[in-house]
């Protein structure tokens, strides 16, 4: 009997098996437990700041890329993109990356207030690092996600350099074994955008027309190494937000004529700040000064500069220290806070401060602001984020900023009496409410100029802050547009992209795995041919007669 299904067997190999293997191996790789799906990852990633600074380049000038991914510690060549965590890089691999890997890939914290102070520091001088100079080669940055974390990990364990294997038959099986990815990024070519920045102002008029008036002044957008990330909730989201706090306690102690002070006070929100060299600002002195009609800005009794005021105590910077008896020594001496003088240095690409736009113009102007120096890399970083001990050091500086501009334009002394304390207790107590809206409102919304760019003034941030400013004064609203011939800035695009993660073998393993395969079946080929005859001799064996086919 057994010999019957030996027969049947042979006459499988004879003739059918080719057959047999042409359909079920598909049938196999169906059903086989291998998720294609599980192989691949789609990720939304954020395109590194890209602008030019008086014709200077900033920032990444690619946006596309297809490369292997590697770690920082096994990427060798241009082929490579190289993944990290931003906290895991260092400033030389930044610079080493730049000119010789194929792309960069930083993948930002899960929650930035458990990084200790020291951490925070590190992020924020690679930021500063990432844009102080041009990158020639697509740098993306990305939110943490579990996925991410798997990548990173697999990356560091599973591929091994050559260097650390130690022999040439454990590196090819370290190659051969290792997972890889291909890291894909199909965005269109960085295009120019058609930006024209935006200066709103508005302004109380005061009781008297021959006194001087005050300027109160703010950019609100705010700087990163990643526009679509850059939230600026100290820079400068708190000055912005100080600035409308302000319109409001002043429109009602000015609604009346009986309470009304006799200086006026001009509001004046600008959308560039520091990273742009305050070109709207500038632009908008041009306007008013070189018009015609100068009655705006003809006579200034100061200008008071708002920016960062939400991460400590405050301080005074000034281009030239205020002399003892002016309005600024005033307004200082109420504030109670230390003068940092800084003169103006025009070879510099950037102006340190808000108030030397207006200091270049012959103004009297300072700036008020938590930080201790212009160069603080908080100013520019992803870090920037909202928190509830900001607010509270905003509530409380904007209170101190009020109550000493209130007691300059009203001339008030300590011994003011009960009526001043009246003033003090009732008129300028702060909204906490409206602070905290706006608040988290601007600091949970991208503000660099690339994204206020793409908006219109009737959307978005613009135009939420034209409305918030109109309550309290008559706001007009000046649109800037750079020179297109020689213009102090270029911003582009795109700022953000998807990025397909693919989980690949290394070519040496498709290699192998076809020289493999080549052997299987070269082996199973000249088995069907020989089992027959094997058969045949067995039989006559096995029997003692030849078999008849």
């Amino acid at each position: 009997m057994w010999l019957d299904q030996a027969d049947g067997l042979s006459e499988i190999f004879r003739g059918y098996l080719p057959y047999y293997l042409l359909v079920f191996f598909p049938i196999f790789i169906i059903l086989s437990p291998v998720n294609p799906v599980a192989a691949s990852h789609e990720f939304s990633v954020y395109r590194m700041q890209q602008y030019d600074l008086h014709s200077v380049p900033h920032g990444c000038r690619s946006a596309s890329f297809n490369l292997e991914g590697r770690s920082l510690s096994s990427w060798g060549t241009s082929r490579h993109c190289v993944v990290a965590r931003i906290q895991d890089i260092s400033v030389e691999q930044i610079y080493e990356i730049r000119n010789k890997a194929g792309a960069l890939l930083l993948v930002l914290p899960l929650n930035e207030t458990l990084l200790s102070d020291d951490a925070k520091e590190h992020i924020r001088f690679v930021e500063a690092a990432l844009t102080q100079q041009e990158m020639n080669i697509p740098v993306y940055f990305a939110e943490w996600s579990p996925e991410f974390e798997y990548i990173i990990y697999n990356l560091q364990h599973s591929i091994i350099t050559d260097d650390k294997s130690g022999s040439a038959l454990e590196a090819m099986m370290n190659t051969v074994s290792s997972n890889g990815y291909q890291i894909v990024v199909s965005a269109p070519t960085p295009q120019k955008i058609d930006s024209k920045p935006v200066t709103l102002h508005g302004k109380l008029i005061g009781r008297s027309t021959s006194a001087q008036t005050i300027v109160v002044a703010a950019h609100y957008d705010a700087a990163g190494a990643v526009p679509e990330l850059a939230f600026g909730a100290d820079s400068n989201a708190s000055g912005a937000v100080a600035l409308l706090e302000l319109a409001r306690i002043f429109s009602r102690l000015y609604s009346t004529a009986a309470v009304r002070a006799a200086p006026s006070i001009l509001f004046v929100l600008s959308s560039t700040g520091h990273s742009l060299n305050y070109f709207a600002t500038k632009k908008w002195l041009e306007d008013q000064l070189d018009s015609a009609d100068a009655s705006l800005l003809q006579d200034i009794s100061f200008v008071m500069c708002l920016d960062s005021i939400s991460s400590g105590p405050l301080s005074m910077h000034v281009s030239k220290p205020p002399k003892p008896g002016s309005p600024a020594h005033s307004v200082k001496a109420r504030l109670g806070v230390d003068v940092v003088h800084k003169k103006i240095n025009l070879a510099d690409e950037l102006l340190a401060w808000h108030h030397e736009r207006f200091s270049i113009r012959r103004m009297t102007a300072f700036t008020v602001s938590a930080l201790k120096s212009h160069k603080e890399p908080a100013r520019s970083s992803v870090l920037d984020t909202p928190s509830e001990a900001g607010l509270r050091r905003l509530v409380t500086n904007i209170q101190s900023i009020a109550r000493a501009l209130a007691s300059h334009v009203y001339n008030l002394t300590d011994e003011g009496g009960d009526e001043d304390s009246a003033l003090y207790d009732n008129a300028l107590n702060v909204d906490e409410t409206f602070i905290r809206t706006w608040y988290n409102y601007l600091a949970s919304t991208p503000r660099a100029p690339q994204v206020l760019a793409t908006s219109s003034n009737t959307a978005g941030v613009t135009g939420a802050l034209e409305r918030a400013l109109s309550q309290f004064v008559s706001v007009s609203v000046s649109a800037h547009a750079p020179d297109r011939r020689e213009p102090d800035h270029v911003l582009y695009t795109p700022t953000r992209a998807l990025l397909h993660v693919y989980s690949v073998k290394p070519a040496v393993f498709d290699l192998l795995l076809t020289l493999v395969i080549v052997a299987y079946l070269t082996v199973l080929y000249f088995a069907m041919q020989i089992f027959p005859r094997f058969y045949e001799e067995y039989f006559k064996l096995v029997t003692g007669k030849v078999k008849v086919n």
